[in-house]
């Protein structure tokens, strides 16, 4: 399989990935085609997957301390599973 270089943003790519299940949700489309597609769609869902933690990772929520003061603090998330 192709590496395909990372290209657009994450608004370009969304809406890539929305057309491609478009596609894939005609019933027209030819099996190969729909292959195609839907490899090019896992590949564009795994950059947006890998870009949204990357940018989760990011995130810094201000939390007030118990002075009531403002401060800046790493976003961690809460994993209950």
């Amino acid at each position: 399989m192709v590496k395909k270089e990372k290209t657009g943003g994450f608004g370009e790519k969304l809406g890539k990935l929305e057309e491609i299940v478009g596609k894939l949700e005609d019933e027209n489309t030819p099996i190969e085609e729909s292959l195609s597609l839907f490899e090019e769609g896992v590949g564009i869902s795994k950059e947006l997957s890998e870009k949204l933690e990357e940018i989760k990772r990011k995130i810094e929520v201000l939390k007030k301390d118990a002075e009531g003061k403002l401060k800046l603090e790493k976003f961690e998330e809460n994993n209950s599973d």
